[in-house]
């Protein structure tokens, strides 16, 4: 009997490398599997093409196995008091359990998505714990909502964690998905209430937030960019550490674009100090953000801002190393010919 299934966090962020899949008999490891990169897995029982793990816990020798074995797998009564479950590091892991609701005509069965969630970080919850309060009509509801997104249904999507959102209205991570089908549909008022809804129900919920400062930033609200993204940073356990190197933040939720936002906002209302502390946190947590370049321009106009032209100018030198055939490459170079002369100028050079 072969089953297959996938492996989904209760809010749709990525998941991490190396997801083991594992079938817990009496409280017995017996079979592991790796999924794939986008959560898949099959598991074929009994095959020792996958790692098979006895109840001594020591792995049954392919050697010992017959070709029955590896072609039937193992009878169905050994699936009574089994359960399959993810083991990914940081994650909590639903189970899914195999001695009900399976067909006994079936070799191939479909066990559905084991949902993951990720472990509670200092301060703020990059994941909501409600699902697990949930019920079961809505985290199904929720699980095939994930499901239609992954495939580009966004229609079906957006009606499947509506569904999950009437069902149990204090659905955070639903309310949150909802938002995101919303977003990416150009609603963006009712997406910002989605988004709301689900900062109300879990104040401490993060990801919400990123998206309605990115919301905000959109339509130039730079007093809604900075409200949303000082809540961001007040729950970021690392904007309590003294950070003095280069790091990458691992976390699903992108800090690095919450403090770029929050430098942006800042700038624009010329609160230049503020700016470029977030800036240059921006900077050192996440050298990969997807606004690398912006950001190195946002700080050669916050170091022009506060006459520190040299500064400006490695700005200006690192932004053209980084993007040479940019669109506005040439008005950079030409900026960057002046901040040059009035660094010299400065120098007494």
């Amino acid at each position: 009997m072969l089953l297959m299934g996938r492996v989904s966090t209760n809010d749709g962020t990525a998941l991490p490398n190396n997801v083991m899949i594992e079938r817990v008999c009496n409280a017995n490891v017996r079979q592991q599997v790796y999924a794939s990169s986008a959560g898949d897995f099959t598991m074929q029982l009994g095959s020792r093409t996958d790692t098979f793990v006895d109840a001594s816990g020591e792995g049954t020798s392919r050697d010992n196995s017959n070709n029955r074995d590896s072609v039937m797998g193992i009878p169905r009564r050994e699936l009574w008091n089994c359960e399959l479950r993810a083991s990914a590091s940081g994650f909590r892991s639903k189970a899914v359990h195999l001695d009900t609701g399976l067909t006994t005509s079936a070799r191939t069965i479909d066990v559905g998505a084991i949902v993951v969630q990720r472990a509670t970080k200092v301060e703020g919850m990059t994941l909501s714990a409600t699902p697990y309060n949930a019920p079961k009509d809505a985290v199904k509801a929720y699980e095939k909502g994930s499901e239609a997104e992954r495939n580009g249904q966004l229609a079906n999507a957006r009606k499947y964690f509506e569904q999950a959102v009437q069902i149990y209205p204090e659905y955070a991570s639903a309310w949150f998905k909802l938002g995101s089908i919303l977003q990416k549909d150009h609603q963006y008022e009712v997406a910002r209430k989605a988004y709301l809804q689900a900062t109300t129900i879990n104040p401490k919920f993060v990801a919400p937030y990123l998206f309605l400062a990115e919301i905000a930033v959109d339509s130039q609200n730079w007093t809604e960019v900075l409200q949303f993204t000082r809540r961001i940073l007040e729950l970021d356990p690392l904007n309590k550490t003294n950070i003095t190197g280069y790091i990458v933040d691992l976390d699903p939720v992108n800090y690095a674009e919450a403090y770029f936002y929050n430098a942006v906002a800042n700038f624009k209302l010329n609160h230049i100090d503020e700016a470029e502390k977030s800036a240059l946190l921006a900077e050192h947590i996440d050298l990969r953000t997807r606004f690398q370049e912006q950001l190195h321009l946002l700080l050669a106009e916050v170091f022009t801002r506060k006459d520190n032209y040299a500064a400006a100018v490695l700005e200006l030198r690192t932004y053209l190393e980084l993007a040479p055939q940019a669109k506005d490459a040439e008005q950079v170079r030409e900026r960057l010919a002046k901040l040059e002369k009035l660094s010299s100028a400065a120098s007494g050079n």
